[in-house]
């Protein structure tokens, strides 16, 4: 049986929301609804929270969870995951689940886990959602674009693929923040140099799509929505307040 942990990495100071882990959704932060909701995955033996902040290792201790406090000098969030993957009890496959998806749910987790049980030989896996052409002008949500085989091919911040021969009914896909890792594999990330169109993007996976990796897209159909700016909270919230899985935890 694979140990399988989830490793949620969380920071204050964000340029574009610096507390956000803290904004009250429905009477509990933010991330405490990840932390909790991605505790009701039954393919998760653990769950951590990966944190630079004592005031967020304070939080998750108050609220019952687990927190590592991790260095402030580490290059992107699956880096953290790593170094906080350094201080737990070894695992086979470790989940980087981003501190600002409060409406993720269990069945998300496990579907995007699944690829690495089935086929050992993958790096990483990632979960895509399909939106329209309007959501994907949106520069804080990354696209993405993959081969008939379901593995990437780029991110970007960008909506791919161009539009350049017309207005097509095509069909774009953004990232949905959860990336189970091989243990090997995210030691292998994390000690790669970092790659120009990696900085260039500001996207984690195209360190490893450079360096030659495979990564496994898995489309889900769960209608989530990530908190970059102030502006999403009320999104979230009204989302929030009709989403059932939070009577749970």
């Amino acid at each position: 049986m694979k140990r399988i942990v989830c490793i949620i990495p969380a920071r204050l100071g964000s340029y574009r929301f610096p507390t956000k882990p803290f904004v009250d959704l429905c009477g509990k932060s933010m991330l405490e609804h990840v932390y909790k909701r991605a505790k009701l995955c039954e393919l998760l033996d653990e769950v951590y929270v990966a944190t630079p902040n004592q005031e967020i290792v304070d939080h998750v201790e108050a609220f019952g969870g687990k927190a590592l406090m991790t260095s402030d000098d580490v290059r992107r969030a699956s880096d953290r995951v790593a170094q906080a993957a350094e201080m737990i009890e070894s695992a086979d496959i470790i989940v980087n689940l981003q501190g600002d998806e409060p409406l993720v749910f269990p069945d998300m987790i496990a579907k995007a886990i699944q690829p690495l049980l089935d086929d050992p030989s993958l790096s990483c896996v990632n979960l895509a959602k399909r939106v329209n052409y309007e959501e994907a002008k949106n520069v804080h949500e990354v696209k993405v674009v993959f081969d008939e085989n379901n593995e990437a091919l780029y991110f970007s911040r960008e909506p791919i693929p161009s539009k350049f021969m017309g207005d097509k009914d095509f069909p774009y896909y953004i990232e949905v923040c959860v990336f189970p890792f091989t243990n090997k594999s995210l030691k292998e990330f994390t000690n790669l140099p970092s790659t120009k169109l990696e900085i260039i993007e500001s996207i984690d996976m195209l360190r490893f799509l450079e360096h030659g990796h495979r990564i496994k897209i898995v489309e889900t159909d769960y209608e989530t929505y990530s908190i970059d700016m102030p502006e999403d909270v009320e999104v979230v919230r009204r989302v929030m307040e009709k989403d059932t899985l939070r009577l749970l935890y």
